[in-house]
């Protein structure tokens, strides 16, 4: 099963955090997949501390494109808005919804992603 890694483990993997064993064995058992957004996070920060090594890795990372629903991303948004969950932003919501598309559970250090999984059909890989 592949897995949608999300930014906060490549940080906490860059950093050696404790995540970075877990993310370690997914890329070498080649289950990491990534999208746009995660690349939109990472990449900028990566540039400016020069990091083209990391850069080139990533974009070597399987990738899924978004096919972005916006009838499912306002639905969702509603829903946690109406549940009184505010600060759900949208990269995030689209992160949630190409990982339920795909049916890849989200490997992730926001909280917002288990937020997401109640209302959204979202697995979480821990």
């Amino acid at each position: 099963m592949q897995i949608l890694v999300d930014t906060s483990i490549w940080i906490d993997f860059f950093k050696k955090g404790e995540k970075s064993l877990k993310l370690d064995d997914l890329l070498v058992d080649d289950r990491v997949v990534i999208n746009d957004i995660i690349l939109a996070e990472l990449i900028p920060v990566l540039h400016l501390k020069k990091q083209f090594t990391i850069i080139d890795l990533l974009k070597n990372v399987v990738f899924y494109p978004l096919a972005i629903d916006w009838n499912q991303i306002i639905e969702w948004q509603t829903m946690c808005l109406n549940s009184g969950i505010n600060g759900i932003g949208i990269p995030d919501l689209l992160i949630t919804q190409n990982a339920v598309q795909n049916n890849f559970p989200v490997y992730s250090l926001d909280k917002h992603f288990r937020t997401l999984s109640k209302i959204s059909g979202l697995q979480l890989f821990e």
